[in-house]
């Protein structure tokens, strides 16, 4: 799948250019400035600071959430759009986006059978399938 893109974009820029490190050392996300960029999996991700850049650079997939940043619960149901930054849970080190606050409500209430659900499908969403 050389050349395929893995992520939600927006404009080239994943999970709208928030920070994906900042997701996990603060308590609100923080928007990336381009000056702190990073192509990885086609698409740019950017950072508040050198520091996250780096942070990032070492190990990606321990920062990037899952499922290409697309709603972790409509992946779920078998169904891919785009997850919202604002919206978002980590659940055992994983970063997890969904469409809007009322998903994330709802895939809050049952969030290990989801986590499933969604790796299940997974591979068949990036396949086209």
């Amino acid at each position: 799948m050389a050349g395929t893109v893995y992520f939600s974009v927006q404009d080239g820029i994943a999970i709208r250019g928030y920070d994906p490190v900042s997701f996990f050392f603060a308590e609100t996300p923080a928007r990336g400035h381009r000056s702190h960029a990073v192509m990885w999996k086609g698409a740019v991700w950017l950072f508040q600071s050198a520091e996250n850049q780096s942070r990032f650079e070492s190990n990606p997939r321990a920062f990037a959430p899952r499922f290409g940043g697309h709603c972790a619960y409509g992946m779920a149901r078998g169904r891919m759009s785009d997850g919202d930054p604002l919206a978002w849970e980590i659940v055992d080190g994983q970063l997890f986006l969904f469409h809007n606050q009322r998903v994330e409500d709802l895939w809050r209430a049952n969030h290990d059978a989801m986590i499933q659900a969604a790796r299940a499908v997974w591979p068949d969403i990036l396949r086209g399938e």
